[in-house]
């Protein structure tokens, strides 16, 4: 009885997962989430996969960028019949990911209770600015051009007080779908750099993580106190205020990028940056 119950229920064979390190220029894409008449960074993954793999399951990333937002970093998982070479896999996707702007630059074997999404404990931001008169060329869409200079210490005051355990519902998207508007800002650090003509500003943010469009909101929020339109106890105000309104300009989508994903025990170790 038990062998005939065996053949008529046979076990399903068990698929190996993979931790997949993803690198992509945002423009192209109306952001990481799958759409049906858009096309999307998962869209564009998943393809690939379904040239190796037929009928392979839907792919789960570390956080869904929106569109025209780049990665460096960015972390998603797939789950394999085939037992695949780490490397021969995203070597496999890479080729069949031509020529869109999005790369492998990692790939690793994970238990199948590893989860890109469920398993973080941080995502890593940096957001470029470029300030200068004239129009960009090289970093068009890599970057938001601002014409009138920026005080970096009047920002990283400004900045100060984001930091820390909040409710951030000023900094935060009416679409956001998070249950509670309270986050925790482990950091947010903003370096100048002199490039001739231009200093690029660079403002890099980490908690474990993030509100929809919360980076590009304290992003185009600091600017106005770099500018000199706010000052930089105005920002603990609006963030007091606990209102949408409350908030400045919302920084545009060129000059984020997802840097990096925290785990306890990162799947990439020694594979490079």
């Amino acid at each position: 009885m038990g062998n005939c119950m065996a053949r008529a229920f046979p076990l399903a064979r068990a698929m190996a997962r993979y931790a997949l390190k993803v690198e992509y220029d945002g423009r192209p894409f109306a952001g990481w989430q799958r759409q049906a008449d858009q096309p999307s960074v998962q869209g564009a993954i998943e393809a690939a996969l379904a040239r190796l793999e037929a009928d392979v399951p839907s792919i789960a990333a570390a956080g869904r960028t929106d569109a025209g937002v780049h990665a460096t970093g960015q972390v998603a998982h797939c789950d394999m019949v085939q037992e695949w070479q780490p490397f021969r896999l995203s070597e496999a996707l890479n080729y069949h990911l031509k020529p869109l702007p999005v790369a492998i630059v990692a790939c690793s074997s994970v238990s199948e209770d590893w989860h890109a999404r469920f398993s973080a404990v941080e995502r890593r931001y940096t957001y470029r600015l470029i300030n200068r008169r004239a129009p960009l060329t090289l970093d068009v869409g890599q970057a938001w051009a601002v014409k009138q200079p920026l005080d970096l210490g009047y920002m990283q005051e400004a900045a100060r007080h984001l930091i820390g355990k909040h409710d951030f519902t000023t900094f935060r998207a009416s679409i956001c779908q998070a249950k509670s508007p309270i986050k925790t800002l482990d950091e947010i650090r903003i370096e100048a750099f002199p490039r001739g003509d231009a200093v690029e500003f660079q403002f890099h943010l980490r908690a474990r993580s993030f509100l929809h469009n919360q980076v590009r909101s304290i992003v185009g929020t600091l600017e106005r106190v770099g500018a000199g339109s706010w000052s930089p106890d105005d920002v603990r105000i609006s963030l007091e205020a606990r209102d949408r309104a409350a908030c400045g300009p919302v920084a545009p989508p060129d000059g984020l990028i997802l840097t990096g994903v925290g785990y306890p025990d990162d799947p990439f170790r020694g594979q490079g940056s």
